[in-house]
């Protein structure tokens, strides 16, 4: 068993003073956390990304790769990446440069995101927030799979043999999928043969066994080996 923390870099208010926290130091504050779960022995930390007030996170990568710095041991993961309003190709270098800096230690979590306010953000229709999500994740493990990379989709210009780079150190860099509760994620998963992330923000844990069952399901019915 491996044992981590994830946070969105929360600026709520102080429960007993009323004060916001600052961005600023809420980061600092961050990193100095990241840093005594390396230090205790944790084995994992993960970032989240909102383009909120009350988070101050919106680039995962970013405060991770300064992490890298202050850290030896524990990896360092998105949770999650909102893959669905991100660049693939941006997302893939970000985190390649991450796994260099850090020796080896990054791991992206791609999830649609439980708030869509990157999608006006960023001039994207809501109308297609599946149908984005499984184009980019399309790209996203093909960029991982080869240094030189040729496809095409809807959403996003094709790429025609384009070399991309930093490569990470690990190969392949890891990428889970994160599932808030819908089962076709779920199936998603398990078909694609990706580490899948529950995130279970409430509720009993016992009511999301199901989505198990069904990831591992997809999993052989894609015939995947279900040792990985």
């Amino acid at each position: 068993m491996q044992l981590g923390i994830y946070s969105f870099g929360d600026t709520t208010p102080d429960p007993v003073t009323g004060a916001v926290p600052p961005a600023a130091g809420r980061l600092r504050d961050l990193i100095e956390e990241i840093e005594l779960a390396d230090q205790v022995g944790l084995d994992v930390f993960g970032l989240g990304e909102h383009h909120r007030p009350d988070y101050a996170i919106s680039a995962p990568a970013t405060v991770l790769a300064a992490a890298a710095a202050r850290t030896r041991r524990i990896r360092l993961t998105s949770a999650v990446t909102v893959l669905g309003s991100e660049e693939p190709v941006r997302v893939f270098q970000q985190f390649a440069t991450l796994d260099l800096l850090s020796g080896g230690r990054a791991e992206i979590m791609a999830g649609r995101g439980s708030f869509i306010e990157s999608f006006p953000l960023f001039g994207l229709d809501l109308d297609d927030y599946d149908a984005l999500f499984a184009e980019k994740l399309d790209l996203l493990l093909k960029l991982r799979a080869a240094e030189r990379v040729t496809w095409s989709g809807r959403h996003r210009p094709a790429l025609h043999d384009q070399p991309v780079y930093p490569r990470p150190l690990q190969s392949p860099l890891p990428v889970w999928i994160a599932v808030g509760g819908n089962p076709p994620s779920a199936v998603r998963a398990g078909t694609l043969g990706l580490p899948m992330a529950l995130a279970i923000i409430g509720g009993e844990p016992a009511r999301f066994a199901p989505l198990i069952e069904l990831y591992r399901e997809a999993g052989r019915r894609a015939g995947h080996d279900p040792a990985t």
